[in-house]
């Protein structure tokens, strides 16, 4: 009979699951998922089986398939399945085979855990796959992450078989003469993982004939540095970024170049935005002297001023505007609500600020526009002589780059900048002696 004592107390020494919760097994048909499934079923845990068919080996997955559903019957457990058109999917997504299998595979069994009620996904990892990961990750480059190799669990993933290396397994399916499905494709060293496997670790194993347990351990050291790393790099974060009413986080520069390990803190303090090792090495060699300089990940911007950064994401970094009609009392523009009163001059009191517009409504063009401000723009601020370009006004006022970026401009319908929010209005906008009609642009409190 399978003894299942190893099994569960590896589940229970990690916290896998609980034994009344359901796990989705991702069921291949190979020795290791096979095995897994067995497990579960004489461990009396609640699961069901799950296959992804490539069509990647023409008969032989179709037969993968069908050797999954008969094993799913005989243990007497739900069974679902999928076929994907894996090659298309590579190819539309610029991705190799194996990772666009594994894309696919893994968002389907995430689907499935929760259309069909189950608290995990289980996946039959054992300990030889989790030293080929840590060796492919120091051969591509890699972090402190990448240098643990595979957890037992991650959100609702689990890896319930990573107390057993490759020959034990083997060992317990031929014990119990297990019936199994053999990849073909497992055997070919096209493959950057087969490589590893059958010409790489073999020498490895000459040098050390425990490599798999003595990887093991350094992988357990390597994840509680992470998390020394994670709690250090969180205490940064809370120290270092401070977030604006808008949105943009400000980051003082001082505390930055003082960090140490520099490059390895920045990473990751700034890897959640997206942002490369090549760029962050760009920015700290930019740090001592090129103001306005921006640094750019695909969802996020930094930019460099004075004395700190501004974080913002992209899309708060991407040009806004919006159109105002005759008749608007109210509008939004940038997360902030906007409130207009149109009064005749017998109702209107001139108020001395900068924070709304008060302006001659009698040569308004409409629409008008709200919108972020743009390179080149130019207007005549109240009580000077000639044109300013809004760029060098922002030098004068001294105002940093994220606020510069969600600058408010009120443009009028024949092009003319009427407005710049926290400055003057245009000189020829004034109300003066000849107003009849006051247009009031001011932002809610």
């Amino acid at each position: 009979m399978l003894s299942t004592e190893k099994f569960t107390q590896f589940i229970q020494q990690n916290a896998l699951f609980n034994p009344e919760e359901r796990v989705l097994l991702a069921l291949s048909g190979g020795k290791d998922s096979v095995l897994m499934a067995h497990l579960y079923k004489a461990a009396g845990y609640r699961f069901g089986l799950a296959h992804a068919n490539f069509g990647l080996r023409a008969a032989e997955s179709d037969e993968d398939e069908h050797f999954c559903e008969e094993l799913a019957k005989q243990l007497d457990v739900p069974f679902y399945s999928t076929r994907f058109q894996t090659q298309a999917y590579a190819q539309a997504e610029q991705l190799s085979i194996q990772m666009a299998a594994r894309e696919l595979r893994y968002q389907w069994l995430e689907h499935l855990r929760q259309s069909e009620g189950y608290h995990y996904v289980a996946v039959a990892h054992h300990q030889n796959d989790s030293v080929e990961t840590i060796l492919l990750n120091l051969v591509r480059g890699t972090g402190v992450s990448g240098l643990h190799g595979i957890l037992p669990k991650r959100d609702f993933l689990i890896r319930p078989l990573l107390y057993l290396k490759r020959e034990e397994v083997d060992a317990l399916v031929a014990q119990e003469g297990f019936l199994f499905r053999e990849d073909s494709s497992n055997q070919s060293v096209k493959y950057a993982r087969n490589k590893i496997r059958y010409e790489v670790v073999p020498v490895l194993k000459e040098l050390n004939p425990s490599l798999e347990h003595t990887f093991e351990q350094n992988a357990r050291r390597m994840a509680e540095l992470e998390v020394l790393l994670h709690q250090r790099v969180a205490e940064l974060h809370e120290q270092l970024f401070e977030k604006a009413a808008d949105g943009t986080v400000r980051i003082a520069l001082a505390p930055l170049k003082t960090l140490h390990p520099q490059k390895t803190l920045l990473f990751e303090l700034f890897k959640p935005y997206g942002f490369t090792e090549s760029v962050l090495t760009d920015l700290c060699a930019s740090w001592n002297g090129q103001a306005g300089k921006v640094f750019q990940s695909a969802t996020h911007e930094l930019l460099l001023d004075r004395d700190c950064l501004y974080l913002s994401s992209a899309l708060l970094a991407s040009p806004l505007a919006t159109t105002v009609k005759s008749n608007q009392t109210e509008l939004s523009w940038n997360k902030q609500q906007y409130t207009l009163h149109n009064l005749d001059i017998t109702d209107f009191v001139l108020e001395k600020t900068s924070q709304k517009a008060q302006l001659n409504a009698d040569v308004l063009v409409y629409p008008l526009v709200l919108r972020s401000w743009q390179v080149g723009d130019t207007y005549q601020p109240l009580g000077m002589q000639g044109q300013k370009k809004l760029s060098d006004l922002f030098i004068e006022h001294k105002i940093p780059r994220n606020q510069k970026d969600s600058t408010l401009v009120l443009q009028n319908g024949n092009g003319d900048i009427l407005w710049v929010a926290g400055m003057r209005i245009h000189e020829r906008y004034k109300v003066d002696s000849n107003t009849k009609k006051v247009l009031i642009l001011a932002p809610n409190a």
